[in-house]
């Protein structure tokens, strides 16, 4: 079973919002997209560059540098098949963001 970790206010995010977090020593960002929440792990895999400052199109954020592009559901790798990011599920409650660590 998932341990789910608050880690925002719903509040906090209109359409297109996103945020960075801290868990487990590893930062992950979050994205609001059409009222749906996805978390990926922050740092693409290329050169370390932060995918929550990347464009957004539909399920998909390019990385800022160089363009690599990952699926926000999966943390696939589309650019790069392999070369993918952790996907964390995130669920809603009481008006809260939950993220699940990984165990």
């Amino acid at each position: 079973m998932e341990n789910f970790i608050t880690v925002a206010s719903v509040e906090e995010f209109a359409d297109g919002r996103r945020k960075t977090v801290q868990i487990d020593g590893r930062e992950v960002a979050i994205f609001k997209i059409a009222d749906e929440f996805y978390a990926i792990g922050n740092e693409c895999p290329h050169h370390g560059a932060p995918l929550c400052e990347g464009y957004v199109d539909g399920e998909l954020v390019s990385c800022p540098w160089h363009g690599w592009q990952f699926d926000l559901q999966t943390g696939e790798g589309v650019t790069v098949p392999g070369m993918d990011v952790p996907a964390y599920a995130v669920e809603i409650e009481n008006g809260h963001v939950k993220i699940a660590a990984k165990r």
